[in-house]
């Protein structure tokens, strides 16, 4: 057999679905592992999104649809966007997508060309840096400043001739950050001045505990250089649905239509049909997972805090990002091969000497598995 991609096996396998897969291999052998590794709400989807897709099934909603997605959700996801965060948006600037993680390759693709670089605030998710790779960019590392993990100036160093683009997520995905104003407000003036592009990666943006969630995409005249990423994994609990959006300028989004007419066409036809039904529906149900996860932050705060770790402060998503003495990847595997508690390592988001441990589960299971690590820690 000839050799591979390269650029595919420079690519790391995700870190966080090898500490799940590697859980559910001892689960599997019947070993009693708690789950706290991968960001997934553990209630069920709501129900009346469940029906408007049985509704959308039964009405024959089987067919091909149009790439970029069906008019009402475009128009949907154009409402809320204006309404909600300020982006002038009209439904030409939205394309639905199979899930925030396909926005995020598409819109690398659409984007960048080999060597231009994008710059990426760490810690950082896992998957941005490979969605550049298999784009032909190259990644440059920008440490934030902790506790806050807020945006400073110091990222000018990190812009260069090559730059292309520059990465926010807030709330953070690992360390539940919300940025401020004055954060975003630096990023959407180095765009400017440099003639850059931002990619706003929104998911956690219904999860927000005490702060407010501003979008990059409203602040002076960022709604034409920033691709606004989101879905409804997380507000809704619709992790398995595989449904998200983009809302690009036009240039971008015309580019990123092609990629997914040339890849998955579009997401499944009544599967967006639960979209709509989610956008446009009683939102009583996302507030109600928000307070619920709200209760089960301030526990996992608590509890870390009495065992003496200290904690980034989590003003969104639903992470604690613990700070731990020693080889992270090492204790992260002895929490779970010891104590049966699966978290992920600092180091998949380019941040050793963390933990990311997720409380999207109920607040029994988190009791139990603080009850492991506490023992684990006294044991050690």
């Amino acid at each position: 057999m000839k050799a591979l991609s390269e650029k595919v096996s420079a690519v790391a396998p995700s870190a966080t679905i090898e500490i799940s897969d590697a859980a559910k291999r001892m689960k599997r052998e019947g070993i009693d592992v708690i789950g706290l590794s991968i960001g997934e709400p553990d209630f069920a989807t709501p129900a009346h999104i469940v029906q408007a897709c049985c509704d959308a099934l039964a009405r024959g909603e089987t067919h091909y649809a149009p790439s970029n997605g069906i008019p009402e959700l475009l128009h949907a996801v154009a409402e809320k966007c204006r309404t909600e965060n300020h982006i002038p948006c009209a439904p030409e600037n939205v394309i639905a997508t199979c899930g925030a993680k396909d926005a995020i390759f598409q819109a690398m693709q659409a984007c960048l060309n080999p060597g231009d670089e994008v710059v990426l605030p760490d810690p950082s998710w896992v998957s941005y840096e490979p969605c550049v790779q298999m784009a032909g960019g190259r990644v440059v590392h920008h440490l934030l400043r902790e506790p806050s993990f807020q945006i400073d100036d110091r990222i000018l160093e990190r812009v260069g001739p090559r730059t292309k683009m520059i990465v926010v997520n807030s709330p953070s995905n690992p360390t539940g950050t919300v940025l401020s104003k004055a954060s975003l407000k630096l990023v959407a003036d180095i765009c400017e001045d440099y003639d850059l592009l931002a990619l706003s990666d929104e998911i956690y943006e219904k999860l927000i505990y005490g702060k407010e969630h501003i979008s990059l995409a409203s602040i002076g005249d960022m709604a034409g250089r920033t691709i606004t990423v989101n879905g409804f994994s997380k507000a809704y609990a619709m992790t398995g649905w595989r449904l998200g959006y983009a809302v690009a300028p036009l240039p971008v989004l015309r580019q990123m239509a092609k990629v997914q007419q040339h890849s998955v066409s579009h997401p499944a036809t009544f599967v967006m049909w639960g979209g709509v039904a989610a956008l446009k529906g009683d939102q009583s149900c996302v507030e109600a997972m928000r307070k619920e996860f709200e209760a089960r932050r301030m526990y996992m705060l608590d509890e870390f805090t009495s065992m003496g770790y200290a904690v980034a402060p989590p003003d969104g998503a639903f992470y604690a990002f613990v700070r731990v003495e020693g080889d992270d990847l090492e204790i992260a595997r002895s929490w779970l091969n010891d104590a049966h508690v699966a978290a992920t390592p600092g180091a998949a988001f380019n941040a050793p000497g963390w933990i990311r441990v997720s409380y999207a589960a109920s607040l029994p299971t988190l009791k139990e598995a603080m009850r492991r690590i506490r023992v684990w820690k006294k044991s050690g």
